[in-house]
């Protein structure tokens, strides 16, 4: 295989989860980012093979399907991924690539033996057991981690490097004049902190909609204990919005509510909302202080008591303020750029003997004469 100079163009094969398609009709932040990165990436001139579920829908070079149609309703069970990676193994064998971009959990298994680098990026928890198992792979990977909050809690990992999510900010409708309503968007999990979302908009006297996937085990349990009790003609359940669904409900909304009650290491949907003009109240708990501005974009607190007072200081907040953060900040083009450096570095250190610097065109002659000079 030839040698390439360390600034040519990567064919890069990004590999999604199955559980969605790229982009996802609904519910699917990995997807969601996969997509943006491949479109970021291509602007960049690089070439991209997507390997996922369903059909493609990104501007991908091509498209490889692991699943005719995502197995959606199966999220959480085990051998759809599994089968999944073996599918991917299949197509990289016939591919010839640069390097391989991993958004899976299962994947990075098949890692060890590559001709090629694989960067993964860990889209969640990377303590307890899953940095039990990051840290099994050893150097087989190099791992990319999407917070400085999320780094921090693995410091010892094989990092590459920290890229922050993105999102494509012409593709969210801005609005200024927000409905005197509340949201919650995203999964109906304990973590989440639903239910301290609805009693926190119920104490202020602000209705509050609720959307979001209730499809696992461990969601509904939460929905019929913590949920179905607090329902009143001030919640909405609006269930799984969809793409324009979701841009909607964001943009009417006077704030985004994400009492979190553990350390995510992103939330897609705060820049979401900020990219609508939407402020966010969160708890500051993972990556929420690096994501929001405290004051301008939205306002962070610590306990569920702090909630209706931080709600109403919200709806003080620019509008524009939030849209341009989003904007300067979380763009695809940064993240591209983010990740390209992160691929760049695995390649020169970890296969110098593909990827090369080029050579100077002369030697400098030092100053003391060529008798100095480095033959």
């Amino acid at each position: 295989m030839p040698r390439h100079w360390v600034a040519d163009p990567l064919h890069i094969a990004m590999v999604a989860p199955p559980w969605f398609s790229v982009p996802p009709q609904g519910y699917g932040g990995v997807e969601n980012v996969c997509a943006d990165l491949v479109a970021g990436l291509m602007a960049r001139g690089h070439r991209i093979t997507l390997i996922g579920a369903g059909d493609g829908g990104t501007a991908a070079d091509t498209f490889e399907a692991t699943y005719p149609v995502p197995p959606s309703a199966r999220l959480g069970e085990p051998l759809p991924e599994v089968l999944h990676t073996a599918r991917v193994a299949e197509i990289l064998d016939g591919l010839d690539v640069d390097l391989v971009h991993d958004h899976t959990l299962a994947g990075p298994l098949l890692a060890r033996g590559r001709l090629v680098p694989t960067v993964v990026t860990t889209h969640g928890p990377v303590t307890d057991e899953p940095g039990q198992y990051y840290r099994a792979l050893g150097h087989t990977v190099g791992l990319a981690a999407i917070s400085h909050a999320q780094r921090r809690s693995a410091p010892e990992l094989p990092w590459l490097g920290m890229v922050h999510n993105a999102l494509d900010v012409s593709t969210f409708p801005f609005r200024e004049d927000k409905a005197d309503e509340l949201v919650f968007l995203g999964r109906l999990h304990p973590d989440k902190g639903v239910h301290l979302a609805i009693d926190a908009a119920r104490s202020v006297g602000m209705p509050i909609v609720v959307a979001g996937k209730c499809t696992e085990p461990i969601e509904r349990a939460y929905y019929e204990a913590e949920i179905s009790p607090r329902l009143g003609s001030d919640v909405t359940i609006f269930g799984n919005a969809d793409a324009t669904q979701k841009r909607e409900l964001l943009a009417r909304a006077a704030a985004l509510v994400f009492p979190i009650v553990w350390d995510e290491p992103f939330g897609l949907v705060m820049i979401e909302a900020m990219a609508c003009g939407t402020p966010v109240v969160a708890f500051g708990r993972g990556a929420v202080p690096e994501i929001v501005v405290q004051g301008v974009t939205g306002v962070v607190c610590d306990r569920p008591e702090e909630l209706p007072a931080a709600i109403r200081a919200s709806r003080l907040l620019s509008a524009l303020d939030c849209r341009d953060h989003v904007a300067s900040r979380f763009d695809v083009a940064t993240m591209a750029a983010g990740y390209e450096a992160i691929y760049r570095s695995a390649l020169v250190t970890r296969y110098p003997a593909r990827f090369a610097r080029p050579a100077p065109r002369f030697t400098p002659i030092p100053v003391g004469g060529p008798a100095d000079a480095v033959a």
